[in-house]
C-alpha cells in the first residue's frame, strides 16, 4: 500500500502543480488513498520531495535528484531561495524562511549533514535547529551565511 501511495504521489506531483501538504492529501484522497496530513508529511520526507518556485511566486513539490553534485547544488539553491533570516538562542538556531518553504529549507540543511547540527524541525516559515554547542552554533551560522551569500 505504501509503495503504491508513493508511486501515486510521484505521478500526482508530475501531473499537477501541488504546492502544499493539504493539496497533496486532497489529491491522494480523491485518488482513493485515505491519508492524513501526518502520513503525507512522512511520505514527502521519505520520497525526498522539496518545493521549487514555478513562476517566481507559486511553489510545487518535485523529487530531488540523486546525484551528489546535483543534490548539493539543489540544496544550496533551496537554501538561497527560501532563507529570510536567522538568529540564535544559545545552541539553537531559529531560521525564518519564505512562507511555505521551511520544510524544504530544513530538508536541504539536514541533507548537508553538518556534524554540528543534532537535528531540526520545521513549521511553515520557521526552522528550529539544535546545535551541539554555542561555539558550534556560531560556526554553523557563519557557514550558512557563506553558502547563502555566494
Amino acid at each position: 500500500m505504501k509503495s503504491e501511495r508513493h508511486n501515486k504521489i510521484i505521478q500526482l506531483i508530475h501531473e499537477q502543480n501541488i504546492g502544499t501538504q493539504g493539496e497533496l492529501a486532497d489529491a491522494l484522497n480523491q485518488a482513493g488513498f485515505h491519508v492524513t496530513q501526518a502520513t503525507v508529511s512522512r511520505d514527502i520526507r521519505e520520497l525526498n520531495l522539496t518545493k521549487v518556485t514555478v513562476d517566481g511566486r507559486t511553489q510545487k513539490y518535485v523529487v530531488l535528484q540523486n546525484t551528489k553534485t546535483e543534490m548539493s547544488d539543489k540544496y544550496i539553491r533551496v537554501l538561497k531561495e527560501g532563507f529570510v533570516s536567522m538568529d540564535m538562542a544559545q545552541n539553537i538556531i531559529v531560521i525564518r524562511t519564505v512562507a511555505g518553504m521551511a520544510m524544504a529549507v530544513c530538508a536541504a540543511l539536514d541533507a548537508l549533514k553538518w556534524h554540528e547540527i543534532v537535528g531540526s524541525i520545521a513549521g511553515d516559515d520557521t526552522i528550529m535547529c539544535a546545535v551541539r554547542s554555542v561555539e558550534d552554533t556560531i560556526k554553523v551560522m557563519n557557514r550558512l551565511k557563506n553558502v547563502i551569500h555566494k
